[in-house]
């Protein structure tokens, strides 16, 4: 039976998991010792709702109706409650339901 991937693959695959993780927990480590500045703060704060807009924004420009509202629902969601996820449900909702109403 011929073997599906190399032992040599596979120990590239998991060194470069385990750093990449690495590199991912020592800088949550790190900014543990450093009090970011104020626009530092407000920048941290803001980016959930730019990646949210990158993401939705082309979808809702070449979509219909369902995806403009479900783009401004997820915003309107976002901005008011500070929470990115409640956000996304609200958008998904929003087009599941309109899809339905409009067809």
């Amino acid at each position: 039976m011929p073997e599906l991937i190399s032992s040599e693959a596979l120990l590239a695959i998991f060194a470069m998991a385990a750093m990449s993780y690495f590199c991912r927990a020592s800088g949550f480590w790190m900014m543990r010792f450093v009090k970011p500045s104020p626009w530092v703060e407000a920048w941290l704060q803001s980016i959930p709702m730019a990646i949210m807009g990158a993401i939705l924004a082309p979808v809702a420009i070449k979509a219909g109706w369902p995806e403009i509202g479900g783009f401004a629902a997820a915003f309107l969601t976002m901005r008011y409650t500070g929470r990115d996820m409640v956000g996304a449900l609200a958008g998904v909702a929003v087009v599941a339901i309109l899809r339905a109403v409009l067809g």
